[in-house]
C-alpha cells in the first residue's frame, strides 16, 4: 500500500521560508514523477513543482526562482524548499506520486501572514 506523508507546513511571515517534506512508503520516490500541488480556499488545485524520474524539475511561473523541489532517494523523501514566501502562497500543499497510478498525501497547511 502506497502512502505519502507530508510535513513541514505552518505559519510564517511574508518573506520567510519553509521546507515541506513528503515521505513515501510502498513505492520509491525515484521511480515516480513526484509533484507538489497546492489548493487555496475557493480555488482549484494547482501544480506547483515537479521532479521527474530522470531528475528534471519543472515549476509554475508563480513560484519560479523562489521554490525548489528536490528528492533524497536514501530517505525516500521529496522536499519543497519555499523561500521569499508571499501571502498568495497560503494554501494546503499536497504531495503526489505518478507513474502507473496516482497517489496523494493528506496535505499540509501553509499560511503566510503579511
Amino acid at each position: 500500500q502506497v502512502q505519502l506523508v507530508e510535513s513541514g507546513g505552518g505559519l510564517v511571515q511574508a518573506g520567510g521560508s519553509l521546507r515541506l517534506s513528503c515521505t513515501a512508503s510502498g513505492t520509491r520516490v525515484s521511480e515516480n514523477a513526484m509533484k507538489w500541488y497546492r489548493q487555496a480556499p475557493g480555488k482549484q488545485r494547482e501544480s506547483v513543482a515537479t521532479i521527474t524520474i530522470s531528475g528534471t524539475t519543472i515549476y509554475a511561473d508563480s513560484v519560479k526562482g523562489r521554490f525548489t523541489i528536490s528528492r533524497d532517494n536514501t530517505k525516500n523523501t521529496v522536499y519543497l524548499q519555499m523561500n521569499s514566501l508571499k501571502s498568495e502562497d497560503t494554501a494546503v500543499y499536497y504531495c503526489m506520486a505518478l507513474r502507473w497510478a496516482t497517489y496523494w498525501g493528506q496535505g499540509t497547511q501553509v499560511t503566510v501572514s503579511s
